[in-house]
């Protein structure tokens, strides 16, 4: 597991950054994105390492550290979670770029889209919060490591990494949001939007 990490980490990053890029026609958009996913889990397994591998949780948490994470556990969320993470940043983008399209800044494209999409971004990582806090008051020591693990981690992604710091960078990089290098011009485009538009119809007159 240890030597096969690194490319199951590079495929995942990869693919995500193609498939973003493809998507959304930017080459700042898809860099972003791995950043903050990488800043999410990152938190994850600190706070994972915090909790279980010290013994001033078990009161708390009911358990008995073994000073140890499971195994397979990094890998496990760091899949499930890239997973969880771009499926809402990926809901965001998608309104931010409609409302850029339809001549907004991006500044307001950001604020409108954060604001009409908080409601179903909220109560998707409450429902995912709550199902995997379940497996989190288990005894069995590694379906708690996981449960907790997936329910912070999802938590902190749905505040600070898509509420603050998410919008936050779209707005201090303004248009270069949307930057695409000339040399990719040539790129096939994967989002709806991304073929011509049609004609408008003339205005009669009488």
């Amino acid at each position: 597991m240890k030597s096969r990490m690194p490319y199951v980490f590079a495929f995942v990053l990869g693919l995500a950054f193609v498939l973003l890029l493809l998507t959304f026609r930017s080459i700042v958009i898809p860099i972003k994105a791995v950043v903050l996913n990488l800043l999410s889990v990152g938190a994850a397994y600190g706070i994972l390492v915090a909790v279980f591998q010290h013994t001033w949780a078990e009161g708390i948490l009911g358990f008995q550290s073994n000073r140890s994470i499971a195994s397979w556990l990094p890998l496990f969320m760091f899949v499930v979670l890239f997973g969880l993470s771009m499926d809402y940043h990926v809901f965001i983008l998608s309104r931010v770029k409609e409302l850029h399209d339809a001549g907004e800044s991006t500044e307001d494209a950001v604020r409108h889209a954060i604001t009409r999409t908080a409601g179903t971004v909220t109560s998707a990582a409450i429902i995912m919060v709550a199902v995997f806090g379940l497996f989190g008051t288990l005894s069995e020591i590694d379906i708690k490591q996981m449960g907790f693990g997936l329910a912070v981690a999802v938590l902190i992604d749905a505040t600070i990494i898509r509420a603050v710091l998410l919008p936050a960078a779209m707005k201090l990089l303004g248009e270069w949001n949307w930057y695409l290098p000339a040399w990719l011009e040539w790129l096939p485009s994967l989002s709806p939007e991304g073929g011509e538009k049609a004609p408008e119809t003339p205005a009669l007159v009488d």
